[in-house]
């Protein structure tokens, strides 16, 4: 499969590496280095997703995708609304903290939401290289795409948690905060598939 890398591809790579190297200056200097962690994963992430592109060819979209995901996680720990930061705002009360040990729908999950729509659609990009159009069955490519998705998020939450082990504060949160983090990934992966399928992507 021949990869053209476009002008735009290379303005998103060149925008994502300047805001990455900001942050990560920012980060440095107020000392918070949870973010600073996530922003060399992110450095990581950059060259990875740039090797992959070169073999499966990502639309331009995908990327872009992939570039906003990381602009909301880093303005996450920084920005805040109304003296409130961005990653514990709470949009709207749809099931109280007293309840669901969280309060929901926070920026938080739905940044976790996004980021798993995104990430399910770069693996199907992946995944579909490996398939037979002609033979595939739809239902158990959805159901792979999705358990790959959920998977990818479970190495997000083993990050997290090897932050707790060894940074003294973090902003991870608790149980309640984790697999609400799980549900919320596991519907982007959903909602993803659904996207594939209904915008006719994932072909018989």
């Amino acid at each position: 499969m021949e990869t053209k890398i476009t002008k735009t591809q290379i303005w998103i790579l060149l925008f994502t590496i300047a805001y990455v190297i900001g942050f990560g200056i920012y980060y440095l200097m107020i000392q918070n280095y949870e973010f600073l962690a996530y922003a060399a994963t992110l450095v990581i992430l950059i060259f990875f997703i740039s090797y992959l592109h070169l073999k499966f060819n990502f639309s331009t979209m995908v990327l872009f995708g992939a570039s906003i995901w990381g602009l909301l996680h880093m303005a996450g720990g920084s920005l805040y609304i109304n003296g409130v930061k961005l990653y514990g705002l709470v949009f709207f009360t749809l099931i109280p903290e007293s309840f669901a040990g969280t309060a929901i729908l926070r920026y938080d999950q739905v940044i976790h939401f996004y980021c798993y729509l995104v990430v399910t659609i770069l693996l199907f990009y992946i995944f579909r290289v490996y398939i037979n159009n002609e033979k595939m069955n739809k239902f158990s490519v959805s159901f792979l795409l999705i358990l790959m998705g959920i998977g990818v998020g479970a190495i997000n939450e083993i990050i997290e948690f090897g932050l707790v082990l060894f940074l003294e504060k973090t902003g991870v949160g608790d149980y309640f905060n984790t697999l609400w983090d799980v549900i919320f990934n596991t519907l982007g992966a959903i909602t993803a598939v659904l996207y594939l399928n209904l915008s006719g992507k994932m072909k018989r």
